[in-house]
């Protein structure tokens, strides 16, 4: 059986009043520390203005740090910041035991998760180009083959070649992932010509999208009380209350300083988000620092280009508020919803409500069919997928059809109005 890693956590409190969000920093580097199957067996939190440029926390600390971990028996140390190769190298010559700093550890649980081709793609183009400045030198880095945290994804044979070999293999996965963008982008093309809308779910890592995800479209994709539980898009359809269908997807849960070569490796399966008619924003209401969780979310969508696009905040898990917390989230925020996708509650508010943000921008028309056109029937069918039809009257060789029409799809539903 393979023996669980024992790992120590390093983080850093630039000032006394930024103490507490550095020690909410630390827990979710734990979390993401057992995400990765490793246990935690220390933890040490150092006050300096900023970095050491050498070994991070100053060459008394690094002494303390190597003793505090024999002493713990640990086998790899996790930095909840991105070190320089210069202080990878510096930290793990010092402290005799494999280092990995915050960025390593949320690409390496990415490869752990990632089950697609595609997914494993994204992921290993974005190791490939975190690991390429670090192969010169790295020495214990690069001799890595007892396996465990920092060693999965691209695998030893290509962290041992050398630089124009990863150079190569960067090339060769880019130009996959291009065609992957680009085969992504001519899908959301033929959605939109069929006229069907979409809404995204985005959401702070293990906020419960992938639960609503299957509430809302009654499917059984994997739910997990689990960072990155989903890393591979999935796309399912729902009916609203006025028979009209939307395509609803599920996106990898966004974190604080998610590495930028992971948002650009997985840009093309990010750009559902972006070109979606409508967003929802899941946030984990119980969670103690959700105010930052959304903030985060937003910083991305910024970066993502999406900020132009229709948003509802969906406050999840709001059961495990107590009532008093939950009305003044409530008179805060009026607008967004609060939910327990877990329990259903407030899933039918929450599906009139996208149903209402796809259906505003509309325009009331009336439609005339001849019933011996052969083409009536698919035009009418076409009507009831994607507009809200308030009448529908036959009489004397025609069909009269009242409907709130989206005002985007006039000039493709528009054939046959009065």
């Amino acid at each position: 059986m393979k023996r669980t890693e024992r790992a120590a956590l390093v983080g850093l409190v630039s000032s006394r009043k930024r103490r507490l969000d550095a020690e909410g920093s630390m827990d979710e580097l734990a979390g993401l520390a057992a995400t990765a199957g490793a246990e935690v067996v220390l933890r040490v939190l150092q006050e300096r203005p900023k970095p050491d440029p050498s070994t991070f926390l100053g060459s008394g600390k690094i002494a303390d740090l190597a003793e505090s971990c024999a002493d713990a028996g640990v086998d790899v140390v996790i930095f909840d910041n991105e070190l320089t190769p210069a202080q990878l190298r510096q930290i793990e010559e010092e402290v005799g035991r494999k280092i990995v700093d915050r960025t390593e550890l949320i690409l390496d649980i990415f490869a752990a998760r990632a089950r697609t081709r595609e997914g494993r793609l994204q992921v290993e183009l974005a190791q490939l180009k975190y690991l390429l400045p670090r192969l010169v030198g790295a020495g214990v880095q690069l001799s890595r083959l007892g396996g465990g945290i920092g060693t999965r994804g691209p695998g030893e044979t290509k962290l041992e070649t050398d630089r124009r070999r990863i150079r190569a293999r960067i090339h060769a996965l880019t130009e996959e992932i291009e065609q992957v963008r680009r085969r992504r982008a001519h899908l959301r093309e033929r959605r939109h010509k069929a006229s069907v809308p979409t809404a995204a779910l985005v959401g702070y890592t293990n906020a419960g999208k992938t639960t609503l995800f299957n509430a809302l479209t009654g499917a059984h994709a994997l739910a997990s009380d689990a960072l990155f539980a989903t890393l591979d898009p999935l796309l399912r359809q729902v009916r609203l209350p006025d028979k009209r269908e939307l395509l609803l997807s599920d996106t990898v849960g966004f974190i604080d300083r998610l590495p930028p070569a992971l948002v650009a490796a997985f840009r093309g399966t990010l750009e559902e988000v972006s070109g979606a008619d409508l967003i929802l924003h899941v946030i984990d209401a119980a969670a103690a620092d959700r105010e930052r969780h959304a903030a985060v979310v937003r910083e991305v969508l910024e970066t993502l280009g999406a900020v132009s696009v229709p948003l509802i905040e969906v406050y999840n898990k709001c059961d495990q508020l107590a009532p008093e917390e939950r009305n003044r989230l409530q008179s805060r925020d009026p607008v967004a919803l609060c939910i327990s996708a877990r329990h259903r509650d407030g899933i039918d508010e929450l599906v009139e409500t996208i149903a209402s943000h796809l259906a505003l921008d509309v325009r009331r028309m009336t439609f005339s069919f001849d019933t011996a056109d052969p083409t009536a029937g698919e035009r009418i069918a076409r009507l009831y997928r994607h507009a809200r039809v308030l009448t529908h009257e036959a009489r004397d060789g025609r069909v009269l059809v009242v409907a709130d029409v989206p005002r985007r799809l006039l000039d493709r539903l528009g054939s046959g109005a009065m």
